[in-house]
């Protein structure tokens, strides 16, 4: 039986980190999130109150409920440049040098698999603090997943609507194999008390095959028993839209925010979320480790049911 813990969450308030609270909660560990002022914990959890990005706030927390590790579920909302820098890179960094400063033993981060070929903002960020947490005099395992079934919802409303499925050059460019919320939180609470998990990169998706976003439209239209339209986008288009805003990018604040978005867009329509093989130069579905028992089909069929919600937030891009 793995030993009980005591674990500081961050990013608890999330769908993330509410799945991997209940993972944890149900592991038999005691675990305390920190959340906003005003903000609630998720169900079983101590609430901390603080702004994970205001030094002192972690320290605090692991001073006062001595936390034998920390797990963070913790991302920014947006990918832009100033939040991914205060959030991705930021306020892990704070949290990270209190939790040495405590003697925590065991340091748990979900970050994305997206960083293995990083072209954004948020995935430079979340590459350097991944650097700080390797080097750092504690047990570390970091985790990169595949994409989320919330990331991959935002077209269900279009089709319930009657309205195209939007898919990029043939709809076969990329592939992922998503992973649900609770089964990343079933794998955080598992690679949490296995030690040898520790000082290693562990990509994780759901259960296969991989799925492009065809397969996508294709069980969409199985579910509601009608025909889905597909409508093909090209990725020029793509390009040419980042191309304005990037020109528009110098003008404000808002513009840059808004080109580095497009950016963001174009990158998930370009690449797949699954393991790099960089000798072939190609994404490896094969190699992609898969975890749980939960399907996006079985989640799709439960947003048209009405049965459940995404809070996909500033991540509604496909």
């Amino acid at each position: 039986m793995p030993p009980s813990l005591t674990v500081l969450l961050l990013g608890g308030t999330g769908s993330i980190g509410r799945a991997t609270a209940a993972a944890l909660g149900a592991a038999g560990h005691r675990v305390v999130a920190v959340v906003r002022p005003g903000g609630s914990a998720p169900a079983g959890c101590t609430a901390w109150p603080g702004d994970v990005t205001a030094p002192g706030t972690v320290a605090a927390a692991l001073g006062a409920h001595r936390c034998d590790a920390v797990v963070s579920c913790l991302a920014s909302r947006t990918g832009a440049p100033d939040d991914a820098r205060a959030v991705d890179h930021r306020a892990h960094s704070l949290a990270l040098q209190a939790a040495v400063a405590a003697g925590v033993g065991r340091f748990v981060l979900v970050s994305a698999i997206c960083v293995q070929r990083p072209r954004l903002a948020f995935q430079q960020a979340k590459l350097a603090f991944e650097s700080e947490l390797q080097a750092a005099p504690l047990a570390w395992t970091i985790l990169r997943p595949t994409a989320f079934f919330k990331s991959l919802s935002g077209q269900v409303d279009r089709v319930r609507q009657g309205r195209p499925f939007l898919v990029f050059g043939d709809g076969r460019v990329t592939a992922c194999k998503p992973i649900s919320d609770a089964d990343l939180g079933r794998f955080v609470a598992q690679v949490l008390t296995d030690p040898a998990t520790a000082g290693r990169i562990l990509p994780v998706g759901g259960p296969g095959p991989a799925i492009t976003p065809l397969d996508r439209a294709a069980m969409l239209e199985r579910l509601p028993g009608r025909p889905v339209r597909v409508r093909h986008v090209p990725l020029a288009l793509m390009d040419a839209i980042v191309a304005v805003l990037g020109a528009l990018a110098p003008l404000s604040r808002r513009l840059a925010a808004r080109a580095e978005f497009a950016r963001i867009g174009r990158y998930y329509a370009r690449e797949s979320m699954l393991v790099w093989n960089p000798a072939t130069g190609a994404y490896d579905a094969q190699a992609t480790p898969e975890f749980g028992t939960d399907r996006l089909a079985d989640h799709y069929a439960a947003l048209l049911a009405g049965q459940a919600t995404d809070d996909r937030g500033a991540h509604a891009v496909f």
